[in-house]
């Protein structure tokens, strides 16, 4: 899964009813085979994730 910054991430709800995360990658860290994503999510929090099976990328135009 390839991210760049400016790309948004959205985060799927792992039990129903859980709400979606969705924010934006500020900064990418780690090795090209195992990134880490600094994302700001869209209430100003800011955490660093490992991309899993609920994660979908949004590439920017």
């Amino acid at each position: 899964m390839q991210a760049s910054v400016g790309d948004r991430v959205i985060i799927h709800g792992r039990t129903v009813g859980a709400a979606e995360r969705a924010g934006e990658v500020i900064e990418i860290r780690g090795h090209e085979a195992t990134p880490l994503l600094v994302v700001r999510f869209d209430d100003g929090h800011e955490a660093i994730l490992s991309p899993g099976s609920d994660c979908e990328i949004r590439h920017g135009s």
